[in-house]
């Protein structure tokens, strides 16, 4: 079988994609601009992607391909009723990246409470050398003990953030279950995907809902956030502070109304990432050849 990784860059550090050579010639490709997709598909029988998007008039010029491997749980890049009338199946690695982002979540709520890197900083530019005490602190530092914290999304992400934030002695409100408490929390954290419907619901006017200086997470997807109202929210201490690792337009443009906040903390779409979650993804990729090979439909979304 002929098979096409076109942007295996994300994947792949460290890691090798000989499992996947078993089942053929296979090709990859760190990074594949827009224009060169088609050709670089062309004559495959199996294309691997993570954020290439794969539309019909790419597809019906693949007259070879069986197979599309998707790198992610999201395939919203890839045209699955061009791929249902051409006969393309459709894979997907689903909930392989659930304890990283749960992890990264309380990364940036931990930074936030307890400013671990500007005391890192200061005591690096020899502050603590000249201090006339054994300890100080240049920002106030919260417990997150006795704080309450509002999750909207509850699948396998939002589920393993209510463990973690219970076992600091934080209180859980779902906002499926409890809409109000979960606004009014000192932390409100988006693990939901990202519809058309929902599409900057986190806006003006939802954010005059919450709690006042409270703290917004977001480790979902940008489009969640109206990004301009919520600059506004943290420059006027509607909200004391935010940590995001996705924005709406990644990367990221200067001209995001975030970037260059002090109190909103932006990581680069990285939660994801860990050596052991990109090994899930390479032994998926395998396991679902395996099977449509085999003729079985392990993780089809067609």
């Amino acid at each position: 079988m002929k098979m096409v990784i076109l942007d295996g860059a994300t994947i792949d550090p460290e890691l090798s994609w000989d499992g996947l050579r078993k089942f053929g010639d296979l090709t990859v490709y760190p990074r594949t601009s827009k224009e060169l997709v088609l050709d670089r598909s062309r004559e495959a029988e199996a294309i691997f992607i993570s954020k290439i998007s794969l539309k019909r008039n790419i597809l019906i010029n693949c007259p070879n391909l069986k197979f599309i491997g998707v790198m992610a749980t999201g395939y919203n890049n890839v045209d699955l009723a061009a791929c249902r009338e051409l006969g393309i199946a459709v894979c997907n690695i689903p909930s392989y990246s659930t304890d990283a982002v749960a992890q990264h979540t309380f990364a940036l709520i931990l930074e936030i409470c307890s400013q671990v890197s500007l005391h890192n900083q200061s005591v690096q530019q020899g502050e603590w050398f000249t201090s006339q005490d054994f300890c100080y602190w240049k920002s106030p530092i919260f417990l997150l003990k006795g704080k309450s914290i509002g999750i909207i999304g509850y699948g396998n992400i939002g589920k393993k953030v209510a463990e973690i934030a219970q076992a600091f002695g934080m209180t859980v409100h779902v906002y499926s279950k409890d809409r109000e408490a979960a606004i009014q929390a000192d932390i409100l954290s988006l693990h939901c995907p990202a519809t058309e419907e929902n599409a900057g619901f986190i806006n003006k006017e939802f954010l005059g809902q919450m709690k006042n200086g409270a703290i917004l997470i977001n480790t979902a997807r940008g489009t969640l956030l109206n990004e301009q109202d919520v600059a506004e929210a943290l420059k006027s201490g509607k909200l004391s502070a935010a940590g995001m690792d996705v924005l709406a337009k990644e990367p990221a443009d200067p001209s995001n109304p975030l970037i260059g906040l002090s109190n909103c903390y932006i990581t680069p779409h990285m939660c994801w990432t860990p050596k052991e979650m990109r090994q899930i993804i390479m032994d998926g990729c395998i396991a679902n050849v395996e099977s449509f090979l085999a003729g079985q439909t392990l993780n089809r979304v067609d």
